[in-house]
């Protein structure tokens, strides 16, 4: 389906090609048969600002996915929780936290200051706040409070907040275990990456391996889409230095879109099953024009004023609804809110898919799925 390089005018991308070539290259498409890990490394991290959507987000990619699997991963220190791309917390394996998170050192050292000016570190010098965060989160993992209280002590007349996101924004942090574990809560303890995955920082991470990789996973895409996904800036430089080995196509506002020569292009009629999509999920998230799997009306349903991105439905690729899960005293709930009716078949195939859900979730819980009939 590809042109050949060199060709004189692109091929056209309409919103339903794209939306299959990101259905299967999001391994939503089919579920495939394949370590978590490497699912994890191919999507370039799952977003995490809460723990459980990682797990829902593999579960709804992979064939027969245990919860159990990406505890392991956490627990065996092979998956870290990061600050990463967009400054958000990501799930990512731990040879890409130690690959990628300096590529995100200047952006999050921007965002600070955009946050808080110098006001919130007055008398703190950068580098001296992230030397001795560093070593405070190395010799016992803490909480972001306990860590504002022993930086305070230090740096009296700052902000606690800053002097904290001060340390997230220079010393790579990563969320230990209870936290990110399935069915486990309490609050958040950090140390720094490479206390704990046992090694430095690599610095062998570039900006056009990021592309690339973005692309593979997500693609075919614009500059614009790129920098949404990641926040970083400059790339389109990074892009055109790149051209000469992607393949160009054009979407149907004209835009210029860009690809890895083996990205996948299924054919736009090749049906999408169901799917129940974590809250979260990238997929809704890394696009700057999100209508290859969203629409704007659809989009003001999901995403909160407080920031949050409620899971979603998928029904012939598309966000079609949007859902909840609740547990308590031995029973599961599975809500699903449409925004307009299916048909019968795609109905079945909703509850399907939720019962089988909550059978991953919340073994031996006594099952309920509830379906609106749509608005």
């Amino acid at each position: 389906m590809a042109p050949a390089k060199g060709a004189g005018v692109a091929m056209v991308l309409d919103r339903r090609a794209l939306n299959r070539a990101l259905l299967e290259r999001q391994l939503l498409l089919e579920r495939r048969h394949l370590p978590a890990l490497e699912a994890i490394r191919h999507l370039v991290g799952l977003q995490s600002q809460a723990p459980g959507p990682p797990y829902v987000g593999l579960w709804s990619r992979l064939a027969d996915f245990s919860f159990d699997e990406l505890a392991e991963l956490i627990t065996d220190r092979k998956a870290v929780r990061v600050a990463l791309l967009r400054g958000t917390i990501f799930l990512v394996d731990g040879d890409d936290c130690l690959r990628l998170r300096p590529l995100m050192n200047d952006f999050l050292v921007r965002n600070l200051w955009a946050t808080h000016g110098t006001a919130g570190l007055t008398g703190a010098d950068l580098a001296e706040v992230a030397a001795a965060g560093r070593a405070a989160v190395e010799a016992e993992p803490l909480t972001f409070k306990r860590l504002g209280e022993a930086l305070a002590g230090r740096w009296p007349d700052s902000d606690p907040r800053a002097l904290v996101l001060a340390v997230r924004a220079t010393v790579p942090l990563v969320q230990v275990p209870p936290r990110g574990l399935w069915g486990r809560s309490g609050q958040s303890a950090h140390t720094s990456a490479e206390s704990w995955l046992g090694r430095p920082l690599s610095g062998e991470g570039t900006r056009a391996e990021l592309v690339r990789r973005y692309l593979a996973a997500f693609g075919p895409a614009t500059v614009k889409d790129v920098q949404t996904w990641s926040s970083l800036t400059g790339l389109g430089e990074v892009v055109e230095r790149l051209r000469p080995e992607l393949r160009t196509y054009r979407d149907e506002h004209g835009r210029e879109l860009f690809d890895v020569p083996d990205g996948p292009l299924p054919d736009p009629t090749v049906p999408a099953p169901v799917r129940l999509v974590a809250g979260f999920d990238n997929m809704l998230l890394s696009h700057a024009d999100r209508a290859r799997v969203i629409s704007e009306a659809d989009r003001g349903r999901v995403f909160t004023v407080n920031g949050i991105i409620r899971p979603t439905v998928l029904v012939d690729g598309f966000v079609h609804g949007k859902w909840d899960m609740k547990a308590a005293r031995g029973t599961a709930t599975l809500t699903v809110d449409l925004f307009r009716p299916v048909t019968e078949a795609d109905r079945a195939a909703i509850h399907a898919e939720a019962t089988a859900l909550l059978a991953a979730a919340h073994p031996g819980a006594e099952p309920t799925v509830l379906v609106s009939a749509g608005r």
